[in-house]
C-alpha cells in the first residue's frame, strides 16, 4: 500500500539532488543577475562616499535603538 508513494517520494528526492548538483545546467540564480549593468555605467569614478553629518542624520532612524516616540498629544474623550 505505501510501496508507490515511497518509490514516488524517492525519485523525486533524486531528481531535486542531480538538479541542485547542476546535471540539467546551471542554476538561474548561480549568475549575476545583470551581467552588463557594470559595463554600462557612465563615470563609475566619479562616484564617491561621504560620511552623514548630524544635521542631515536627525530623521534616519537608528538601527537597533529604541523606537522614537510620536509628539502626539492626547486629551481625554468627553
Amino acid at each position: 500500500m505505501l510501496r508507490w508513494p515511497i518509490a514516488i517520494l524517492f525519485l523525486a528526492n533524486m531528481l531535486a539532488f542531480v538538479a541542485v548538483r547542476g546535471v540539467f545546467g546551471p542554476s538561474p540564480t548561480a549568475g549575476g543577475r545583470e551581467p552588463n549593468h557594470l559595463n554600462r555605467q557612465i563615470h563609475p569614478e566619479w562616484l564617491r562616499v561621504q560620511p552623514v553629518s548630524a544635521a542631515e542624520a536627525v530623521d534616519q532612524a537608528v538601527v537597533g535603538g529604541p523606537a522614537p516616540s510620536a509628539p502626539i498629544a492626547a486629551s481625554a474623550l468627553q
